[in-house]
């Protein structure tokens, strides 16, 4: 039989050992924890860079879209300006032959053609 102060110094020695390891746990919750913190801000900031980023490319998407827009209006304005011109252009030609007819009756020179003028205005 064992007497009890050994049971006692056996006891406390189990207990010595108990409470340094729970304190080594402690330690390593703790530091757990930090991380853990540090974890989690960490992913909040990469959250608003993503937030930041999904905000740019919604800016640059409208730009897109604005500058399609553009695109098509400026077609469209091309065309109608194309066909406008197109139209004068028919207007004035058989008027400056009738022109022309009517000059050389008189014995004038006929006038200078379009492209003859001004490069710009030749469709031709």
């Amino acid at each position: 039989m064992t007497c009890p102060i050994s049971r006692i110094r056996n006891k406390t020695l189990q207990m010595e050992k108990i409470k340094t390891r729970l304190k080594a746990e402690f330690e390593a919750l703790e530091s757990e924890e930090r991380h853990l913190k540090e974890y989690k801000q960490e992913m909040d900031l990469l959250l608003q860079e993503k937030m930041a980023h999904v905000e740019e490319l919604r800016l640059i998407h409208a730009d897109i879209n604005v500058m399609e827009n553009t695109i098509k209006q400026s077609e469209n304005d091309l065309n109608k300006l194309l066909e406008s011109t197109r139209r004068l252009h028919d207007e004035y030609k058989p008027l400056k032959e009738h022109v022309d007819a009517l000059r050389m009756t008189l014995g004038l020179q006929r006038l200078p053609d379009l492209c003859e003028e001004e490069e710009k205005l030749s469709l031709e």
